[in-house]
């Protein structure tokens, strides 16, 4: 009887199917996994912040295109920030009625190691870049091996930012951010990618990792990482 019990848990973890969903930046992305592959995949960016209308719609094309229903998928992931309050916001909160409604596990992963997996490299360090204010960005480091070697930051860019690791290293600087970054680093050991964003696409094999191992959020009290305070902008006033 044991072996039995055993025997089914591990296919139900073989076997699992992830919604996965990242809102931190203007790309609006869902896609499902199965067992950490990926089957379906719907993104828009069309840089605007167009997530509260295009969210659920894209939920629904990646299940009609993976011919699953939402009972069907057995944990919600979200990228967790971060990055846009609003979409951010969005996001979390779609993923969690998503979870109450279907009582299923809630997974969070940091949105900048979602952006760091967009790229491989053999040598060096990654530095995933999501743009905030002015010359202000949410950064962090990893490794070759995506080792998180130093933790998430808020920082502002300046010509000495990163020279401790330049003086080593080749740092790939990728996402958003790179662009504004590129004319203030000018140190050859730095290598900017442009035009990357955290996608859900990177997330299946994240997210199957957090699965097998029981990493799951507190669906009632999971709020999203905004790294600092949400400041409003006043509208101007027009004469």
């Amino acid at each position: 009887m044991v072996e039995v019990f055993i025997s089914v848990i591990f296919i139900k973890k073989i076997l699992a199917y992830i919604l996965n969903i990242e809102t931190s930046t203007k790309n609006c992305s869902v896609s499902i996994a199965k067992s950490g592959e990926l089957i379906s995949l719907k993104e828009l960016n069309n840089g605007s912040y167009s997530h509260a209308e295009m969210l659920h719609p894209l939920i629904k094309e990646a299940l009609s295109e993976s011919e699953l229903s939402m009972g069907q998928i057995n944990a919600i992931a979200v990228g967790k920030g971060p990055g846009s309050y609003t979409g951010l916001r969005i996001g979390v909160s779609s993923a969690k009625g998503i979870c109450f409604a279907n009582d299923i596990p809630l997974i969070s992963i940091n949105s900048l190691e979602v952006l760091a997996h967009s790229i491989s490299i053999d040598t060096g360090l990654i530095i995933p870049m999501i743009d905030a204010r002015r010359m202000e960005v949410y950064s962090t480091i990893f490794d070759n091996s995506y080792n998180m070697i130093r933790e998430t930051k808020s920082e502002i860019i300046d010509e000495n930012s990163f020279s401790e690791q330049m003086n080593d290293h080749k740092i790939y600087i990728v996402g958003d951010a790179a662009t504004k970054c590129r004319e203030t680093i000018t140190n050859s050991n730095a290598i900017f990618i442009d035009n990357k964003f955290p996608s859900s696409k990177e997330m299946a094999k994240l997210s199957f990792i957090h699965y097998n191992k029981n990493i799951f959020e507190d669906v009632a009290y999971f709020e999203p990482f905004y790294l600092k305070d949400f400041i409003a902008t006043q509208e101007k006033k027009k004469f």
